[in-house]
């Protein structure tokens, strides 16, 4: 018997069978509560506030052990209720029944606001540890997609965050009219689709400058088939970008649009597929490519194009300077080529991409010819044109002169 009027033995019986009712947690949650549980109502005052600050802690100290909330008042309130038949009073009930009424009204103040400082301490380190992580989880996404970082030291944190960058990962970057924001709904119902409804798939989805960045395991294409998929689909609809919806209602203001960069291994291959994403993006705007989805593997004779400026200057000056001289200058004739070129050689099609007739656009291609001396029949022609109008486009000619 200790000064609880409880037999110690009782107290430890109650504390275990309290803990099994409440999932198995461990009796040390409890602390001290049942003993000063018990004392309060054999003394019948209420709880002191130095004992109210030990269950905050108990509470803190719960939350830091990933206990749910459910399951830690459960502890406390099946221990409660277990011990209220050991108590003294109620055991003498026949004797004193006031006893019992005086005991109830005690205990039930007691556990109550033992248990609102048990929540309370609970939800403020919940909220602390959720500010940690998400603080963690910033810097990492910074170091990652920065590059330069300890190696090692990114492929053990990139476990806890969901990643395993021992096979080959890609990187789909989203821009669209309204910067993303990791606390935004459309974040987290992009982190939904891709990560699964059993939230295990190998992906990190976070916004970064912007825009939403999303890093995926890529084995294989249908993979990377797949994540799109996914991202396209919490997206919603989407407008083009001339403002026309494309389907019956919008998910978002604007227009919006994925880059995908080449899947790669290690820390440093994901830094390469962002930069290859966010390259791929910049190649769409200034070709002004709409599709939803740029591969940026479909883009590399653009990057080739990109990267050797002096050739393509040589290139645009000896294929297409001559066109200055046709009616209206140079700027009609590189976008029939363009529509030609990207109507698949379709003259008609291209005559209504245009919304010219199919004569005018023959006249024009026929002009071409003559000014140029290329065929846009022949292969080879076809290739140095289709490279020097794609040329121009980057370097915005002939509206920027050559330099």
């Amino acid at each position: 018997m200790n000064g609880t009027g409880v037999p110690t033995d009782v107290l430890r019986l109650v504390a275990v069978a309290g803990a099994d009712d409440a999932g198995g947690l461990p009796v040390e949650l409890l602390g001290d509560f049942l003993e000063v549980l018990s004392v309060a109502v054999c003394e019948g005052k209420p709880l002191q506030r130095r004992a109210l600050h030990r269950f905050r802690a108990r509470g803190e100290e719960a939350a830091g052990q990933g206990v749910a909330l459910r399951a830690l008042l459960d502890l406390y309130l099946s221990s409660a209720w277990r011990l209220w038949r050991e108590l003294p009073a109620v055991i003498a009930a026949q004797s004193d029944p006031n006893a019992v009424v005086a005991a109830g009204e005690v205990m039930l103040r007691a556990v109550d606001d033992a248990v609102a400082e048990l929540a309370e301490g609970y939800q403020l380190a919940r909220r602390t540890l959720v500010r940690s992580q998400v603080s963690a989880r910033r810097e990492f996404v910074d170091d990652l997609l920065a590059g330069g970082a300890d190696v090692v030291g990114l492929l053990g944190r990139a476990s806890g965050f969901g990643l395993h960058l021992t096979g080959p990962h890609a990187v789909a970057v989203v821009t669209a009219a309204r910067d993303f924001t990791d606390d935004s709904s459309l974040v987290k119902a992009v982190e939904r689709a891709v990560l699964g409804s059993k939230g295990d798939s190998d992906a990190l989805v976070a916004s970064k400058s912007g825009n939403l960045v999303v890093v995926f395991a890529a084995p294989d294409r249908e993979a990377i088939d797949h994540v799109l998929h996914g991202i396209r689909s919490a997206l919603g609809p989407r407008t083009s970008g001339d403002g026309r919806v494309q389907l019956q209602r919008r998910a978002m203001d604007g227009a919006w649009q994925i880059a995908v960069g080449r899947p790669r291994t290690t820390a440093a291959g994901v830094v390469a597929s962002y930069r290859e994403a966010l390259d791929a993006h910049d190649l769409a705007q200034r070709l002004s490519l709409d599709s939803p989805v740029i591969d940026a593997r479909d883009l590399l004779v653009y990057r080739v194009l990109v990267n050797d400026r002096p050739a393509v200057t040589d290139l645009i000056s000896t294929l297409l300077t001559p066109l200055l001289e046709a009616r209206g200058g140079a700027a009609p004739m590189v976008d029939t080529l363009l529509a030609y070129f990207a109507a698949g050689r379709n003259t008609a099609k291209t005559a209504r991409d245009l919304h010219l007739s199919v004569r005018a656009v023959t006249y024009r291609l026929d002009r071409i010819r003559e000014l140029t001396g290329q065929n846009v029949n022949d292969p080879n022609d076809s290739f140095a044109l289709h490279a020097a109008v794609l040329g121009a486009k980057l370097l915005d000619w002939p509206a920027t002169p050559l330099s």
